[in-house]
């Protein structure tokens, strides 16, 4: 029958696909009751080993989608994760819902996203929409690790992660480790042979500013190098990388003051400076070599030539989370705290690597 109630054989429904494949099929295939198989199936209940990995295997081999209103009510579960957030332009979000969406979607679980800018109102409406669909569970992202959205959470009742966020005490929250990444990507300038790097970087007001630049003072310190000063800060622009380039390289600077590299709080920035550099007479990686932070793929692939910079690994980040929160919401125990997940460096030219390839430096090995 087209609505699955009855089982056909093998050869009528499952390869001609002419009827869903239903949990008959997959007990049949295994050899197993009905109830065992859903039981093997939903993770519940007690059997051999064997038995369990037999229905798996044959659910796996005969392409088994369960139902999903049907595992709702077993479980008492909707299945369905909330995604919240204010990152309008999607920089940071996309890259984290990619990574929890691929997470969830092994284990059957759809992600609801909901960008809410910084309106409070529209925030509270799209949490509205959310507990009425009975989600199990909600990730906030944000596009800076020391705010979250205008809402009051303390009273939400719902597993609950926060992503590239300021993260409440007591709960459970998820950043790139900035001052490692930035450490990282110092270290490698070092090891090039650079001896003056000086760095530019975004507003003071900003936690990830103050992380970023003592990955680079530590980075200095351990390389046994001077520091050109302090850092430099302003906008997170194009317009104040080439400004801060003009300044650190224009004729007022004696040569001897000058950085031969330079690393920089974003891939804007970075991109600026270049085309100071350029207009000025330049070469990079010849003369100065740039490192930029974020790996934003439009800025750093387009700069000429292109931008070694630092990934915040966003993707790993959003899975990370949701895996977390499947762990909240199946009552299993997670420490509550900030987790500050490894950032990798991409070489590419503008350091001195030979080729544009893209290539990920080792965490552990340092590169």
């Amino acid at each position: 029958m087209a609505d699955g109630s009855q089982t056909g054989s093998l050869a009528d429904s499952p390869a001609a696909g002419s009827a869903r494949i239903t949990i008959r099929d997959v007990a049949s295939a295994a050899g197993v009751s009905v109830a065992t198989a859903s039981k093997a199936l939903n993770e519940r209940g007690r059997m051999m080993p064997e038995t369990r990995e037999r229905v798996q295997a044959a659910a796996e081999r005969l392409g088994f989608r369960p139902n999903a209103m049907a595992r709702a009510l077993v479980s008492q579960r909707s299945f369905t994760l909330g995604l919240l957030t204010n990152d309008s332009y999607g920089r940071f979000t996309l890259p984290v819902a990619a990574g929890l969406s691929s997470a969830m979607t092994d284990r059957g679980v759809s992600v609801f996203l909901c960008p809410v800018e910084d309106d409070p109102e529209r925030a509270r409406i799209s949490l509205d929409a959310l507990t009425d669909k009975q989600i199990d569970g909600l990730v906030i992202a944000g596009r800076r690790i020391d705010r979250t959205l205008p809402l009051d959470l303390s009273v939400l009742r719902l597993p609950l992660v926060h992503v590239v966020s300021a993260c409440p005490e007591g709960g459970v929250g998820f950043v790139p480790d900035d001052e490692g990444g930035a450490h990282l990507a110092v270290s490698h300038l070092a090891r090039l042979g650079r001896r003056r790097i000086a760095h530019v970087t975004g507003p003071r007001s900003f936690s990830a500013v103050a992380l970023r630049e003592e990955g680079w003072r530590r980075a200095l310190s351990e390389a046994g190098l001077p520091r050109l000063g302090e850092a430099l800060s302003g906008e997170w622009s194009e317009q104040f990388g080439y400004e801060t380039g003009q300044r650190l390289f224009g004729p007022e600077t004696e040569a001897k003051h000058r950085p031969d590299a330079v690393f920089c709080g974003n891939d804007q920035i970075a991109r600026g400076l270049i085309d100071a550099l350029t207009l000025m007479g330049l070469r990079v990686p010849q003369d100065v070599a740039v490192v930029g932070f974020d790996n934003w793929e439009l800025f750093a692939q387009a700069t000429r030539p292109p931008l070694t910079t630092v990934d915040m690994e966003l993707k790993d980040l959003g899975r990370q989370a949701g895996l977390t929160l499947l762990d909240m919401i199946d009552r299993k125990p997670v420490e509550p705290g900030l987790r500050r997940l490894p950032c990798r460096l991409v070489t590419r030219r503008s350091c001195g690597v030979a080729d544009d390839r893209e290539r990920p430096m080792d965490w552990a090995n340092g590169g």
